[in-house]
């Protein structure tokens, strides 16, 4: 009888070798251009708060700049597969406040934070865990991408 763990290992390396790159969820990956053009341009200036929210144009562009880039680590239509965090649920603690007042604040809030995050990218301990795309997208791209996760947002 065969041992357990080289026929374990032996099927892993087959799976790896076969395994086109496309389906391997991190590794190295080249940034997809997105098409800003029909935006209203934001200028250079960093806007602190999403200035496309409800817009349709950007959450088509979201949508699409998501999809080819967000979505091998957060997953398909912002539906995690436990690589990443789930991006629907990135303002949660948000959508079930009753206090106007304190909602928006709260998004604004979440809006800063998803800009850093996708700016500066996340590192813990060296290890880098989201690039930073800083450079890569421009403003409005990062702004629409937040447009396309607002429309997935999990409701309370």
């Amino acid at each position: 009888m065969k041992h357990p763990i080289r026929v374990f290992a032996a099927a892993l390396a087959l799976a790896a070798a076969i395994t086109p790159a496309f389906v391997q969820a991190h590794g190295p990956v080249t940034p997809q251009a997105v098409d800003t053009k029909g935006l209203p341009d934001l200028g250079k200036q960093w806007r602190d708060e999403n200035p496309y929210r409800a817009n349709p144009h950007a959450l088509k562009v979201g949508a699409s700049a998501y999809n080819q880039n967000c979505a091998r680590c957060h997953g398909l239509e912002a539906v995690s597969g436990g690589i990443a965090p789930d991006l629907r649920q990135l303002d949660r603690d948000c959508t079930g406040m009753k206090n106007a007042a304190k909602k928006a604040a709260c998004y604004k809030e979440m809006d800063n934070y998803y800009l850093t995050s996708v700016r500066n990218g996340k590192v813990r301990n060296g290890a880098v865990y989201m690039p930073p795309f800083e450079g890569v997208f421009n403003q409005e791209a990062m702004w629409a991408i937040k447009t396309y996760l607002e429309s997935r947002r999990e409701s309370n």
